[in-house]
């Protein structure tokens, strides 16, 4: 079924293979992650993770072959988004968080798709959604988390720019502010205050912005403790380059500082 562009939401395609079976939804936002996606698809399955969520693939217009529908159903995957219109990981969340809302889920989690982060911890953030919180925030560096390979200016900037901005921003602390393993509720992201669905965000602005909204307002957040390992010896899997991107993100977390992203 093909959705058609509209204010907020980029056009895409949907592939449903089961309709809603859990009060929540799990969406991965990948483009031609290969076996990187493949093999965090298998760490769900081995844990069950479909038994408590529903597992979405927000996929950027991947050619790679890691969207075959055979290999999805046979991973459990709930349904297949295909983006098919302009912009990159902000307007795949943003495809997302609407087909989600419209079908009726309580709570989102948002997780990167190229197997760095502890898909099987899933179960954590649908807890502590159950227990009220409206923005939940993974983080390695709280106690019971872990860092494995993790760059040195990866973990510079993070420790020393981006968590400490973030947390002045929000005025609350958190950890580990560029972590996309996130669980949002229902009622955070339909709040006229927030409206996510805006054109506005195409690349990252979105999961800076959507850090901070939540204490703005007075509603509950926290974090919980998550894996993130980046594979030894081989290249980061990131989309992010060193320069150009990395300058477009600082350049995103002081607008989001100054409130440019607020409605």
């Amino acid at each position: 079924m093909i959705y058609e562009k509209q204010a907020g939401v980029p056009r895409f395609e949907c592939t449903e293979y089961e309709g809603r079976r859990k009060d929540y939804v799990v969406l991965i936002p990948i483009i031609n992650e290969g076996e990187r996606i493949r093999a965090e698809l298998q760490r769900a399955k081995d844990h069950k993770v479909s038994e408590c969520a529903d597992i979405v693939i927000c996929d950027g217009g991947s050619t790679d072959g890691c969207t075959e529908d055979e290999l999805l159903k046979s991973l459990e995957v709930n349904t297949l988004l295909t983006k098919r219109d302009e912009g990159k990981q902000g307007a795949q969340f943003r495809m997302g968080i609407w087909w989600a809302l419209k079908r009726g889920y309580k709570g989102i989690i948002t997780i990167d798709g190229n197997n760095k982060d502890s898909i099987e911890d899933v179960p954590k953030f649908i807890e502590k959604l159950e227990e009220g919180y409206d923005l939940i925030q993974g983080s390695r560096f709280i106690k019971g988390g872990h860092a494995e390979n993790t760059p040195v200016t990866r973990w510079l900037a993070v420790k020393l720019i981006h968590a400490p901005v973030i947390s002045l921003t929000a005025h609350q602390r958190f950890t580990d502010t560029t972590n996309a393993y996130r669980g949002y509720s229902k009622k955070y992201l339909e709040d006229e205050r927030v409206k996510p669905l805006r054109d506005i965000f195409v690349t990252y602005e979105l999961l800076a912005y959507l850090s901070v909204r939540a204490t703005q307002l007075g509603m509950k957040a926290c974090e919980v403790p998550v894996s993130r390992v980046y594979p030894r010896n081989e290249k980061t899997p990131t989309k992010i380059s060193f320069f150009k991107g990395n300058s477009n993100l600082l350049k995103i977390l002081f607008r989001n500082a100054r409130g440019k992203y607020n409605p």
